[in-house]
């Protein structure tokens, strides 16, 4: 049934589908351990989005080599909401068809567009029947709240992830890092997985201010001659004189205005790098952009270079990419195309361990293997984590990988990696393994811990209504909270109220927040207070 079902879904994104978007997968290692490698080196700022991809000289797509996996797995790209959605730390909604125009408008692939299930495309709060548990995203944010400045979720939220409208097509494809929630998530849920072809070069994102280096194995049917990497690198709040909340603002008159900021900075740009694929190693380097992509996302036209993008600081607009000087060169990109000896599988990591477990986060570590057992440095690390069930080799792609890679050290040196976003009282298991230039692979090495109980108070205010209808923004939490604010802390006798639920709700919160029959059941608890407040003027 497993491998029907599956089938199914690869022939349904076949047919949406006019052509792969990623890579086919390197084929095995060449005899005697050889192997031909492309490795594309740069330097990127904080907080980017990139993706790495193949042309010939004439501008034939071969494929995508990397992309980071806000896009490739979580689909940002393509989920439901408008556009120009304002944004914030891992804000949920808004299809960020700015993100990467060049790259979209010529890998060929074309995708249904995801639209709320209630087609309410303007609006940040949607129907809890609508809306299972998320994975990843957090819940719209105010920036005057903490969990602005921290990055982390402050609460468990639930989304609408959204129905297919085959009446329009997008060029990127839906996240693939959830499954389908029976009765409330569309039936299409199911399909995104299927749909979408980048899990295979999803990768984290790199650290900023260090070097990081995107290895691909070129396939023996590739023949040798010239071909083009291209880079497109893209970056949220990146407001200069002309790209900033007055010339791009938030969308007017839509609910939930004040949530979020307008995140429409400097566009998209693009790097572009020729070299040769031979049997003798060749380099190429450059250090300069050769143009950006559209504003609106609308077209995949090269914008040349222009004073409307920032070009002197570190980490803006066209230096995105940092300067970096390596081998004797000083470059931004830097491609070497070169044949590699891996005579043996990388050795398995060692140690594997959470050495510091918070409600939201973990800090693991482990020890470096060899590249070549135990000899060498490795090339890289996929690390994966998923709740409750344990990883094994055949759900490990299928498990939610780290959001930031890490630089691998000589073997024996302990390496370590935060984990974020996760939920209290949850057992989570995590998996690591190392590869090579030839993108051969170590055994897995696995580990498991539990984050701690939910502290009383840290629940979001209003926590109870939030746990029963799903999100702060839903209509019935925004009346309640306004009838808190504007009428119980008006008197002693109301504060006192407040100060009582405040005590004694985070506990109730956390556990009606784990059952569906408890939150059915708080509903219908709250609903003769929605109805008695929603008919009082309560003065914001």
């Amino acid at each position: 049934m497993v491998v029907r079902m599956h089938l199914r879904r690869r022939l349904l994104a076949a047919t949406l589908l006019t052509s792969a978007a990623a890579l086919p997968a390197p084929t095995a290692r060449a005899a005697a351990g050889e192997c031909r490698v492309v490795e594309t080196t740069f330097k990127p700022a904080d907080k980017l989005q990139i993706v790495v991809w193949l042309e010939d000289p004439a501008g034939g797509f071969i494929g995508t080599v990397y992309v980071t996996d806000a896009v490739g797995r979580r689909g940002i790209g393509n989920r439901p909401g408008r556009f120009d959605f304002n944004s914030g730390p891992r804000w949920p909604y808004g299809r960020r068809q700015t993100v990467f125009p060049v790259w979209a408008h010529r890998h060929g692939a074309t995708y249904p567009v995801l639209v709320f299930q209630n087609v309410e495309d303007s609006n940040l709060s949607h129907p809890f029947s609508h809306s299972s548990q998320e994975s990843f995203f957090c819940r719209p944010l105010r920036p005057d709240e903490a969990a602005w400045d921290t990055g982390s979720c402050a609460s468990a939220i639930y989304t609408d992830k959204g129905k297919l409208d085959s009446g329009q097509t997008s060029l990127y494809p839906p996240r693939e890092d959830i499954s389908r929630v029976d009765g409330i998530d569309d039936l299409a849920v199911g399909m995104f997985d299927g749909m979408n072809p980048l899990d295979t070069v999803s990768g984290a994102t790199p650290a900023a201010d260090l070097p990081f280096s995107v290895t691909w194995a070129i396939p023996t049917d590739l023949p040798p001659g010239p071909y083009v990497v291209w880079m497109e690198v893209s970056k949220e709040f990146d407001h200069n004189a002309t790209y900033n909340p007055t010339t791009y603002p938030e969308p007017p008159g839509i609910p939930w205005a004040d949530y979020g900021e307008p995140y429409r900075g400097q566009p998209s740009v693009v790097y572009r790098v020729p070299f040769t694929i031979g049997t003798d190693a060749t380099t190429a380097t450059s250090s300069a952009y050769v143009g950006y992509g559209d504003p609106d996302g609308q077209d995949g036209n090269v914008r040349s270079p222009d004073a409307t993008i920032d070009t002197a600081t570190p980490g803006a607009g066209a230096a995105r990419l940092l300067l970096h000087t390596a081998g004797g060169s000083t470059f931004r990109v830097r491609v070497v195309a070169r044949p590699e000896l891996d005579m043996a599988d990388p050795g398995a990591a060692s140690e594997l361990q959470a050495v510091e477990v918070e409600q939201r986060s973990a800090l693991m570590t482990f020890v470096a293997p060899g590249d070549d057992g135990q000899l060498g440095t490795v090339t890289g690390y996929e690390i994966r984590y998923r709740a409750v069930s344990p990883i094994t080799d055949e759900n490990f792609l299928d498990s939610s990988p780290i959001t930031t890679a890490i630089e691998p050290d000589e073997p024996g040196q302990i390496q370590s990696f935060e984990i974020t976003g996760l939920l209290p009282q949850t057992t989570y298991h995590v998996a690591v393994r190392a590869y090579d230039d030839c993108k051969n692979y170590s055994p897995l090495i696995t580990t498991q811990f539990t984050t701690p109980d939910r502290t009383t108070g840290e629940v979001d205010a209003c926590f109870v209504a939030t746990a029963a209808y799903g999100s702060p923004l839903a209509n019935q939490v925004s009346m309640l909270r306004s009838f808190r604010d504007g009428i119980l802390r008006q008197s002693v006798l109301g504060e006192l109220f407040v100060e009582t639920y405040y005590t004694v709700g985070p506990a109730f919160s956390a556990t009606i927040d784990q059952s569906d029959l408890l939150r059915h059941a708080a509903r219908d608890g709250l609903a003769p207070l929605v109805d008695l407040v929603r008919g009082l003027k309560v003065e914001e």
